[in-house]
């Protein structure tokens, strides 16, 4: 299947999965494919700088990465539709919720770190279009952390992607500013 196809087929059971809940981008009116377009057209860019790479493979993850999270999506669903290679990214990809929430991030970069090279990427993909302004509702402690765990994914996953990674340390600089000290 081409890779038009893919990414259609994909942000089509994304996009109808994540409006059930009406979830739209933390801190805006937007939809959520929005955020998982971002995703993509990261992973997009990266494709060019990056080799060897899974393009099909990656958009796939990048515009499902939130599926199981975030979604009524169950694993087996994602297996029968897409396969069971990306059903496994999109599960290491997603936060163990039965665990205390000070291990999930450990647990899902640990997860991340066992599926290809692609995957890595979308984790880096998705914190550094997660860098944007924070929402207003957000306190500088919870600012404050949240760029402190791109860090700790930058390093953790930065042998996966060294372009993404580059690109995310960028934006923790940028998204620096919105700390007030």
């Amino acid at each position: 299947m081409d890779v038009q196809t893919l990414y259609q087929k994909s942000i089509r059971f994304a996009t109808a999965r994540h409006q059930e809940k009406e979830q739209k981008v933390p801190g805006t009116d937007l939809p959520y494919v929005v955020h998982l377009s971002n995703v993509a057209m990261e992973i997009i860019i990266a494709s060019f700088h990056s080799h060897p790479f899974n393009f099909g493979f990656a958009v796939q993850v990048a515009l499902l990465h939130d599926t199981l999270e975030d979604t009524s999506t169950r694993f087996d669903e994602l297996e029968t539709e897409f396969g069971a290679d990306i059903a496994q990214a999109v599960a290491a990809l997603t936060k163990n919720k039965t665990l205390p929430k000070s291990q999930q991030m450990q647990d899902s970069l640990q997860r991340i770190k066992t599926q290809p090279r692609e995957v890595w990427a979308v984790k880096l993909a998705d914190r550094i279009t997660n860098l944007q302004p924070p929402p207003p509702h957000w306190t500088q402690d919870k600012i404050i952390q949240y760029q402190s765990e791109a860090g700790i994914i930058r390093s953790a996953l930065q042998d996966g992607n060294t372009f993404l990674a580059s690109r995310l340390e960028q934006k923790m600089v940028e998204y620096g500013g919105h700390i007030h000290r």
